[in-house]
């Protein structure tokens, strides 16, 4: 039997946290060939979010929790993947707190694995359903940071950013140690580590749902993921004791 991690990344989301570990719980509960837990990861929260979670972690013993004094996703991912490594998990992931992926789409993920060494859910391939359609902002800025990700980094994902993505145990043991934060780029940091390995990380269509109280401005945060991009592609090339030169730089780009 698969033993599975979900982390999920938790900065002041008392308005939807309960929602999601209640939808996630009653739904995996169902699923009787996997042995799950949910891995909550507050990280420098200023709400309830830490007391609703200690609620429901009291109710279900499948749920656990970290509660970090620094913030940022990628580092509450990273430590989470840690922690997830400290037990039997057999398969390791994360999904956003918004539960803009529902959990029948994140089983999906599970399903389709099959000898990949990991999956990421993408919203732009084929068979992908997203609710409501994406603004002409955020299709803009999706389009003009994928191809960064495709012309400086030869990736061929279609979609990095999606929040839902799943690894075998393996892949995470062995990429952790290589994760370099580069800023909003930490998807990308991860995936960019899988396939320097030769791990073999493959897309599958997604429902996606824009569930609003977004903590992402994309024409402040969109500079700043290109530069992620750009400076993981300088500390993986002979260029790369430019990286101080340039991380003095990227204190002037607006936060």
């Amino acid at each position: 039997m698969e033993k599975l991690s979900i982390i999920i990344p938790a900065y002041n989301e008392e308005k939807r946290i309960e929602n999601t570990l209640s939808t996630y719980t009653k739904f995996f509960d169902k699923i009787k060939d996997l042995d799950y837990e949910i891995l909550v990861v507050i990280n420098n929260t200023k709400d309830n979010t830490k007391e609703i979670v200690e609620k429901h972690k009291k109710k279900n013993k499948k749920i656990r929790y970290l509660d970090l004094e620094r913030g940022g996703k990628g580092y509450a991912v990273t430590e989470g993947f840690k922690d997830a490594l400290k037990r039997k998990n057999t398969l390791i992931g994360f999904v956003d707190a918004d539960m803009a992926t529902p959990p029948e789409a994140y089983h999906y993920l599970i399903k389709k694995l099959e000898n990949s060494d990991g999956i990421i859910a993408s919203r732009y391939i084929k068979g992908s359903i997203m609710e409501p359609k994406p603004t002409f902002q955020r299709k803009v800025s999706s389009r003009i940071f994928n191809t960064a990700i495709r012309t400086l980094l030869f990736m061929p994902y279609r979609d990095t950013q999606c929040g839902a993505k799943l690894f075998k145990r393996e892949t995470i043991e062995k990429i952790l140690p290589q994760i370099t934060f580069s800023y909003y780029a930490f998807d990308v940091d991860l995936l960019y580590a899988a396939r320097r390995n030769g791990f073999k990380i493959k897309e599958a269509p997604t429902k996606w749902a824009d569930k609003g109280l977004s903590k992402i401005n994309f024409l402040k945060a969109g500079p700043r993921m290109f530069f992620g991009v750009v400076r993981l592609r300088l500390l993986n090339s002979p260029l790369k004791g430019m990286v101080r030169i340039y991380d003095k730089f990227l204190r002037f780009v607006p936060k």
